[in-house]
């Protein structure tokens, strides 16, 4: 799977982690994009996908997809397009997720967020936008964003664009 572009971001705490995702919601790429989320347990990875939903304008519960694999959202803020949130981190086959239908699922328009994507390796198609977070000893968080398509390279440009006028600024570069 090839890379067009890397970029470093950092979250200091959990604030930053919501702004990153409200900078990737106000992003006109979103709606119909692959988003891996990679890191061990705990490194933030529903964190994000909750603040990412929340400001593409889901309210009520966000669910863990754990058990169920995948829920399914309409985001105001997507004009039509729903939002799916996979987790993979049962799977013990990556044929599990050919098996679950999930081909028409990722063919479809639309956001698709997957957690644990290597438990379905082979198996998905190449994601736009790859996030690596890595968990740091004082709790904050390393990102590492890989755009693998030109949409995602756009959407990349365009999140780091956004991040740069915020402040608190979670990509590491002091306000």
């Amino acid at each position: 799977m090839s890379i067009l572009e890397t970029r470093p971001f950092r979250w200091p705490d959990e604030a930053a982690c919501e702004r990153f995702a409200q900078a990737l919601a106000a992003c006109p790429q979103i709606g119909d994009l692959s988003i891996e989320l990679d890191g061990g347990l705990g490194a933030g990875k529903t964190s994000l996908v909750r603040h990412l939903l929340r400001a593409l304008g889901v309210t009520g519960r966000i669910k863990s997809p754990s058990y169920a694999v995948v829920e399914d959202y309409v985001p105001p803020r997507l004009n039509g397009l729903p939002a799916h949130h996979f987790d993979f981190y049962r799977f013990s086959d990556p044929r599990e997720w050919e098996d679950a239908g999930f081909r028409d699922t990722f063919a479809a328009p639309g956001l698709k967020l997957s957690e644990w994507p290597d438990k379905a390796a082979g198996m998905l198609p190449p994601p736009d936008l790859r996030l690596a977070i890595e968990v740091n000893a004082d709790d904050s968080r390393d990102v590492r964003a890989q755009a693998h398509t030109p949409q995602g390279q756009a959407l990349l440009a365009e999140l780091a664009r956004r991040l740069a006028s915020q402040p608190g600024r979670p990509d590491g570069q002091p306000d």
